[in-house]
């Protein structure tokens, strides 16, 4: 009976997830429910006019249904995209919040370094290297940036320590685009360098004094939207 209830759960909790995002998404954006039922009904009708004229209707019919549901799905998935990135714009955390939608083969540590004035530096570690990645008043979190930096260069092992400032100013990128910018940055390490690197980060990290996120509200909803539209 377990078995067979599990994959009701699964789904449920899938749909408890969707109707989570979409409630997100219709705060900021109130004519979603508008604009999804547009997409659909009117790619439908396209392949009705369609199956009028050449036939036959009940091929091109089912075929309208299955191409708006995913038109729907798709637009769907990048208004809560978007909705999620609006709501933690601004936050302490909210790069963090971002560079943990990152997929397998990353290793992703928030807040290695935490300043009082809640200047922050996240860490990243995968095939191009460590990639620190500070958020924080500009000039104060380059220079909290470049300590990390000389922190990390010294346990590297010869492996690129790449900072990044996430941000909207000059030579900064926006959490928007954090992930794409991480994922795409040159390829410097294979999987055995990686395990070799990660052990030799713990022994830094086990010599650090434990640093707190600032307080407040640390952001969470950009990783739950994006589960909710994967059906994670």
């Amino acid at each position: 009976m377990a078995k067979n209830d599990a994959p009701e759960e699964k789904k449920t909790g899938r749909l408890k997830q969707i109707a989570s995002a979409y409630k997100l998404t219709k705060k900021s954006d109130p004519t979603v429910g508008l604009v999804l039922a547009g997409i659909f009904l009117g790619i439908v009708a396209v392949f009705v006019v369609v199956g009028l004229l050449v036939g036959p209707l009940m091929v091109w019919i089912p075929l309208g249904v299955a191409l708006g549901f995913l038109a729907a799905t798709i637009v769907f998935g990048r208004k809560v995209e978007k909705a999620a990135y609006s709501q933690i714009e601004g936050q302490a955390g909210a790069a963090a919040s971002a560079l943990q939608t990152l997929r397998r083969g990353w290793t992703v540590t928030p807040a290695v370094a935490v300043t009082k004035n809640a200047d922050i530096v996240h860490r990243v570690v995968g095939r191009p290297g460590i990639v620190l990645v500070g958020e924080g008043q500009a000039s104060r979190v380059k220079n909290l940036l470049a300590a990390e930096g000389k922190k990390h260069n010294r346990v590297a092992g010869g492996a690129p320590v790449i900072q990044i400032v996430a941000g909207q100013g000059e030579d900064e990128i926006d959490i928007r685009k954090l992930t794409k910018h991480v994922m795409k940055l040159p390829q410097a390490l294979q999987p055995s360098e990686i395990t070799d690197l990660l052990q030799r980060l713990k022994a830094l990290d086990a010599v650090r004094p434990q640093v707190p996120m600032p307080k407040g509200p640390v952001p969470t909803s950009l990783k739950g939207a994006r589960q909710a539209m994967k059906g994670r």
